[in-house]
């Protein structure tokens, strides 16, 4: 019985880290960030491309813990307009129910370029399933942009279709001249 619950929530995790959502309306507004000197202008926009990824899961530190919850770490290779790998951490329950429901929450750490701009940040992942309806949220962490992605904002979609993993990154930017 605890091997079938490990495994039906290891299931749901890799369902909710890979089969992802399409957004056909983002509902963030990113704030333009503090006042600068520089004249800046924001500019919203488009990333798009597709991914791999790796979930290894993780050993429980405790023998006797509740075999529906569930540590992972991941890997991910990004192509198109955002070039880049990531490192994650996720933490994933299901429940055993009819229809695959559970949930988990990620962090990853993003490092590479983002059309043309370097640098990294810090994706958070919220993904819940209810009887095999999903509803996920990957968000920039605030202030978490390095190098040329200073002051990213954004919401990242994962979309699965004909058997490749993509990506739809609504991000703003704020530019320089």
């Amino acid at each position: 019985m605890k091997n079938r619950s490990r495994a039906i929530t290891l299931v749901i995790a890799g369902v909710c880290l890979c089969l992802g959502s399409s957004y056909s309306a983002y509902s963030q507004t990113p704030s333009p960030g503090p006042t600068a000197a520089k004249k800046e202008s924001i500019v919203t926009t488009h990333a798009t491309g597709t991914f791999e990824f790796q979930l290894v899961p993780q050993p429980s530190d405790d023998k006797t813990a509740d075999t529906t919850l569930s540590r992972m770490t991941f890997d991910k290779q990004f192509h198109g307009d955002l070039e880049a790998t990531s490192k994650g951490q996720m933490l994933a329950a299901g429940t055993g129910a009819k229809g695959s429901s559970g949930g988990y929450v990620a962090m990853e750490r993003v490092t590479g370029t983002l059309h043309g701009r370097s640098g990294s940040f810090v994706l958070q992942h919220s993904g819940t399933m209810t009887r095999g309806t999903q509803q996920m949220t990957i968000t920039v962490v605030p202030d978490s942009g390095t190098g040329q992605l200073i002051g990213l904002t954004g919401k990242l979609a994962i979309i699965h279709g004909d058997g490749k993993l993509s990506y739809d990154f609504e991000y703003t930017l704020a530019e320089t001249p």
